[in-house]
């Protein structure tokens, strides 16, 4: 039922609750792929080098980061576990991976790490499931 599964992650203890809903799923699937996605703002512009360049680089190896604790997180599944790293609106790089990946699932955690964490569901959880074209399981 669910063969391509996007898990979409930010560090939060939500995220990291929904890696480990995601590697459940997985395995109680035999899903086929996992992609693990950390998608960040984009860097303004207005910093100017060098500082552009350290931004990026800071950015990078945090989500390198996160990438890896999702990973571990997930666990062992049946299939492949893949992963990517986006700069952009984070909703829209989500929605665009599942579409290109043909996703069955997007999994993703009820709030992540914004300023505003007393809301009900974060920002771009909401904007997810208004706007995918999949099924979207929001985790606590």
């Amino acid at each position: 039922m669910f063969q391509n599964i996007v898990l979409a992650v930010d560090g939060s203890e939500h995220a990291l609750r929904a890696a480990r809903k995601a590697g459940e799923l997985a395995r109680a699937m035999h899903s086929e792929h996992l992609w693990v996605v950390v998608a960040y703002g984009p860097i303004p512009a207005y910093l100017g080098e060098p500082n552009v360049q350290k931004a990026m680089s800071s950015r990078l190896k945090e989500a390198e980061s996160i990438l890896q604790m999702a990973i571990e997180a997930v666990g062992q599944i049946p299939g492949e576990i893949r992963k990517e790293i986006l700069e952009g609106q984070p909703a829209e790089e989500i929605i665009n991976v599942a579409n290109v990946r043909k996703s069955d699932l997007i999994i993703m955690g009820s709030r992540g790490l914004g300023k505003l964490a007393g809301l009900v569901l974060g920002s771009q959880s909401q904007k997810v499931v208004s706007l995918a074209a999949c099924p979207v399981l929001i985790v606590r």
